[in-house]
């Protein structure tokens, strides 16, 4: 068994993606160890971190057990299985029940934060909540083009965008992060540039 899932580890996705179709189950958990944590990353981002993060990510992975056929270009799956997670990130976010005041987290004075130094965590929460802010479909360009690496025509693919659509919206996002961290972005450097401790 081990010398099988070896073996594995080399063949291409289509052949892994016949394999699934005909039930294989090493198959399959060759393409669960080839891509769950790209997905996994990128429902994360799109989820903000939320506890149903993982849940999202195995239910992708589900829906391509059920039915591996929904996956036209086995050079696709990638991005197939992430557009299936980010877009249930998505749906999920428009559902989720907001949660009452009494629960919510107090929000810091931006004016008290400009006389103290972040540290490397503090500047990257920081960025990383001015991410979770913006619109879902220009998080999700942002995510996959410099967090996961893939190109703007990769992104596009996973999006069903064109490359245009996906350009603008990184110059969108780019230009809101710019403006909402404007006023602290001295700061973010000086947590940024701290020494490690």
């Amino acid at each position: 068994m081990a010398r099988r899932v070896a073996d594995l580890r080399s063949t291409a996705d289509a052949e892994l993606l016949g394999r699934a179709s005909r039930r294989d189950a090493v198959a399959f958990g060759e393409i669960v160890n080839r891509y769950y944590k790209p997905v996994y990353r990128v429902t994360l981002r799109m989820t903000g971190g939320h506890a149903d993060t993982e849940d999202i990510a195995q239910d992708a992975f589900l829906k391509l057990w059920q039915n591996p056929g929904q996956v036209r270009e086995a050079g696709a799956l990638k991005g197939w299985l992430m557009r299936v997670a980010a877009n249930a990130a998505i749906d999920r976010s428009r559902r989720r029940v907001h949660a009452d005041l009494e629960s919510t987290p107090e929000i810091a004075d931006p004016l008290a934060l400009a006389d103290q130094r972040l540290d490397r965590r503090d500047a990257a929460r920081a960025v990383e909540g001015r991410i979770a802010g913006l619109p879902e479909r220009q998080r999700l360009a942002l995510t996959l083009v410099y967090y996961e690496g893939l190109s703007n025509i990769e992104t596009a693919a996973v999006m069903e965008a064109s490359i245009e659509a996906v350009e603008s919206l990184l110059a969108r996002a780019r230009r809101a992060l710019r403006d909402s961290l404007s006023t602290e972005w001295r700061n973010l450097l000086d947590g940024l540039n701290a020494p490690d401790m």
